[in-house]
Parts: C-alpha cells; sequence; structure tokens
C-alpha cells in the first residue's frame, strides 16, 4: 500500500471495511493501532545497581507505578545536577565531570512528571530559596551600586577641581572606594529549553552549575535551539559542556571570553515520535551527540497500574533522599581562588581494583568493537560507555559521601553503563520510520491530546497549524496514515467542525493505545 503506513499479518485481522479519502481505497480497523511500532522489550533495569539511590527508585516506582527505569532516570539526573558541583571523576582517558545526559522515552500517561517531580522535590526546593535570598540580595545590591555611583560622582568631580589639596584627597578616596559592587549570581539551578546564546551570555553572572531540565522536551528538542540554523551549534557547545571544556563566548562590542569551571547536566524526556526525529538527526549522530546520552525507553506499565495504597516506608525513604540531596545542594561550592563562580574540584580517583575492572569492561567494548562484531554498528555509544560508567559510579559516590571510587561502586556503574549501551542497541530500529510516518504521529497526538471537538476537516488542521501543516495537500497525504490505522473515521455525510457543517470531515478515535 504505497504511501499507507504498513499494516502487518495482526492488525489485518482487525480489517472490517474500506474506506476511501478522496477516491484513495483505505482499509479501516475496528481498533485504532500504533502507527510507530515498539520494538522488542529491553531488559529489566538493573534497580540494585543504583547503590544509594536504589531504594529511591523502588519508592518511586512504588507511589506512582511508573517503570521504574523512569524514575532511576530522573533520580540520577537531579543526583548528578548536585553531584556536578562537588567533584569531577578519574576516568581511563583522563579527569571527566560526573555531568550525565539522559533522555526518557515514554508516552503520554506514563507518569514520567509525577517521577521526574519526585526525583527533583528537593532540587526545586533549594531553587526557591536560592530566589528568595536573590531577591533579597537584589535590593542591597541595588542600594549599595547607588551610593558607589552617588560617592564616585561626587569625588570624580573634585579630583577635576581647582584646590589641588581637595583634588589629592579626593584621589585617594576614589582609589580607596574600588570597584562598583557586583551584581548577585542569578539563581537559576535549572532550564527547560534554553539555546545555546542564552546558557552561554549569563555564565559571567550565573551560577557555575546548569541542568536542562524538561518534563516535555519536545519544545526544546522542536524550538530555536535545535532548529536548522541552530541545531550544529547547540550540539556543539552542548557537546563541549558534557565534555568540561572551557567555554567560549563571542560577543558584537564585547569580545571574546572563556569561562571555565562551569558544569552542564540533562534531563530530556520526550515522547516515542519526537525521540525517533532526535535519533534519527544525522548532526546529532554523525557529531557524537547522541552517544553523550543515557538513553532509555522502559516498556509501558499502562493498564497494569491498579491503584493500591503505597507502602509508608515508600514516604520515609523519599524523605530520606530529600534530605541527603539538600545536603548536598547546599553545600558551599569549592571555587577557584579569586573567584565567584569557577568551580575548582576535587577529583574522585579510582581504586586499584576499581580501575581494574574498568580497564577489563573497556577492552571487552573494544574487542565488541571489531568488525562483524555484535557492536561494530554502535562505535558511539560503545566507546563511550566506559567513561559513563565512571560518571555514574561518581555521581552515586558523591550521594554516598564517598571520596574516591571503589570497586563496589564501579560495578555499579558498568552495570548500569552496559545496561544503557543495550538500550541505544536495541532502540537503533527508531530511527527507520518515514517521515511522512512521523508527521502522522504527530497529528494523532495534537488531535487525540489537544483537539476539543470529536470531529476535524482538512481547513481546520491547516488553520490551527496541526503538526506543523501548512496546506490542504500535505493534511491530504497525512490523513490517509491515521484513517489506515483506525484513528480517523471518514463520516459520509459530512460533519460539524467549529460550528460550521464540513462536507469532508473525520470523526477522531481518542481509544485505543
Amino acid at each position: 500500500m504505497t504511501g499507507f503506513a504498513q499494516i502487518d499479518a495482526e492488525q489485518r485481522a482487525y480489517r472490517i471495511d474500506m474506506g476511501h479519502v478522496n477516491g484513495t481505497a483505505v482499509p479501516m480497523v475496528e481498533e485504532p493501532t500504533p502507527l510507530i511500532h515498539e520494538g522488542p522489550a529491553g531488559d529489566p533495569f538493573p534497580v540494585d545497581a543504583l547503590g544509594p539511590l536504589a531504594d529511591t527508585a523502588t519508592a518511586i516506582h512504588d507511589i506512582t507505578q511508573a517503570p521504574v527505569a523512569i524514575g532511576a532516570q530522573s533520580l540520577l539526573a537531579a543526583t548528578s545536577l548536585a553531584a556536578q558541583t562537588q567533584a569531577d571523576v578519574q576516568t581511563l582517558g583522563g579527569v571527566r565531570p560526573v555531568s550525565l545526559f539522559a533522555l526518557t522515552i515514554a508516552k503520554s500517561g506514563e507518569r514520567k512528571s509525577s517521577c521526574d517531580a519526585l526525583a527533583m522535590k528537593p532540587v526545586r526546593e533549594f531553587e526557591r530559596e536560592l530566589n528568595d535570598a536573590s531577591k533579597e540580595a537584589s535590593l542591597a545590591f541595588k542600594t549599595d551600586a547607588e551610593i558607589w555611583e552617588t560617592t564616585r560622582s561626587k569625588l570624580v568631580r573634585e579630583a577635576a577641581g581647582t584646590d589641588k589639596l581637595k583634588a589629592e584627597g579626593a584621589r585617594a578616596d576614589l582609589a580607596a572606594l574600588g570597584s562598583e559592587p557586583e551584581a548577585p549570581l542569578l539563581p537559576y539551578l535549572t532550564a527547560s529549553e534554553p539555546t545555546y546564546e542564552g546558557l552561554t551570555k549569563n555564565l559571567d553572572q550565573s551560577r557555575p552549575s546548569l541542568g536542562i531540565f524538561s518534563d516535555e522536551a519536545g519544545q526544546f528538542l522542536g524550538g530555536h535551539a535545535m532548529n536548522s540554523d541552530n541545531r550544529m551549534k547547540t550540539i556543539s557547545g552542548l557537546s563541549k559542556f558534557w565534555d568540561g571544556d572551557p567555554i567560549n563566548r563571542t560577543r558584537a562590542g564585547d569580545g571574546v571570553h572563556t569561562f571555565y569551571g562551569r558544569r552542564l547536566c540533562t534531563h530530556l524526556m520526550v515522547q516515542p515520535v519526537v525521540a525517533e526525529t532526535f535519533l534519527s538527526d544525522p548532526t546529532a549522530r554523525d557529531q557524537g551527540f547522541l552517544a553523550r546520552f543515557l538513553v532509555c525507553h522502559p516498556t509501558s506499565t499502562i493498564g497494569m497500574r491498579l491503584k493500591a495504597a503505597p507502602d509508608p516506608a515508600s514516604e520515609f525513604v523519599l524523605s530520606g533522599y530529600a534530605s541527603r540531596l539538600g545536603g548536598i545542594l547546599r553545600r558551599p561550592l569549592p571555587l577557584a581562588e579569586g573567584t565567584r563562580n569557577e568551580l575548582e574540584l576535587p577529583v574522585l580517583s579510582l581504586s586499584t581494583d576499581a580501575e581494574r575492572l574498568l580497564r577489563e569492561y573497556a577492552n571487552a567494548l573494544e574487542r565488541k568493537q571489531a568488525p562483524g562484531e555484535e557492536l561494530s554498528e554502535f562505535t558511539a555509544f560503545a566507546s563511550k560507555s566506559a567513561e559513563q560508567a565512571a560518571r555514574i559510579a561518581g555521581v552515586l559516590a558523591v550521594y554516598a559521601g564517598e571520596t574516591s571510587i571503589r570497586a563496589e561502586r564501579i560495578s555499579n556503574g558498568i552495570a548500569l553503563a552496559d545496561w544503557y549501551l543495550s538500550e541505544a542497541v536495541r532502540l537503533k530500529d527508531g530511527a527507520t520510520v518515514s517521515a511522512d510516518v512521523r508527521k502522522a504521529e504527530k497529528l494523532r497526538l495534537w488531535l487525540t491530546e489537544k483537539w476539543p471537538e470529536d470531529f476535524i476537516s482538512v481547513t481546520t488542521i491547516v488553520q490551527a497549524g496541526a503538526a506543523n501543516i501548512r496546506s490542504a495537500k500535505e493534511a491530504r497525504q497525512t490523513i490517509p496514515h491515521l484513517s489506515a490505522n483506525g484513528w480517523l473515521v471518514p463520516e459520509e455525510n459530512g460533519a460539524s467542525v467549529k460550528g460550521k457543517h464540513r462536507v469532508e470531515a473525520w470523526r477522531i478515535v481518542r481509544g485505543g493505545y
């Protein structure tokens, strides 16, 4: 069926009739079926490998009944945000940040926002404290700046006067006055959809640690920062943050500035259709940007989350986690001498046994990347997996209050990094869906989640700009995919859409997966 989403043998069993859209035969189905099919289920998430965070991940799963991997991702990302201000970690390739980039793929209704809210609660509380303190500091700064400016203006006038004795005294007072008061640092810990320019613009006025966190990251991946004009710049810039490199900022009239000791972590939570576009992006893939992410797409638990009272112990565990992470967030930052926002971090060194285990893991991965071996087509992810293991171990070590990486902790990191590598391999087929099917899936999401009426027409789709569809021709090319899979049913006699009768209209089916 050229131009239509393929319907496999199982789906064909549901076919009951043949509809027609603009003279084109469209197979109709009793039940809506996915346009984009999930691949085979992955291995269970290795919860025990989370070490000091294992009980908290179990508690989040108990409370939300979401896939345990989603809560685990949120915990690792939130803890990375706190840990990246406290230490770097030794890897086989040198000292690296403990910053993690996480990508969680889950469809709407999977309770990813609920998981993230629980994991990020101590971060949000600290952000609020910083914001309140910043308001008070800003008022004090404004007063000090006005006093400084008034005093300086008075002394400048006196220094330029004809009374030599008074002028000499004014000059001495000017020297003693010192530099203009500095504005307080910006109180932000996280941003949801920043541009790269936005990240670098205030590096001299911001805290040295930031996280890009979004439970609806389609806005970031589909926004200004990642459009065709900015994608390369954003990807290259974020990769430098992950690597821990100095960040250069070039501004007209302000010259070039280099900023050291800055850290950035990310957690992007996206629906499958958005993730598929990102995973298939040749720029992100070829630049090694994707390989910097810990990616997971866990098996859905929707339909199996039967209501039951959570274990009372789960709240107790979460309270302990919040207290522990909050304490790390509130520690004084280890800063380079003479700076107020340049991190100078201690290094978590590898014990002899830990380094041996990590080297054995790296060597095993290297052999598997040889031509014809199982990881020969996944060298970007595989070559970074040992470093990911060290980073994860570093995050867990900081959370546990450890000052070096022991064998147990590197074993945790290896188990988790290896699971994420297996996820990257499993999701390889996610990048094979055609652009037409991706657009149809975006339209389906818009129709089922945002459109309030039961019927839709081509004109309405175009006028609303649904799924970025801008023409009737484009809409007519997209609609058959949804009809073929049972999400749109043509109305023979038309229907009322936004109060106006449309001869050509479709009924929206909101059931199904």
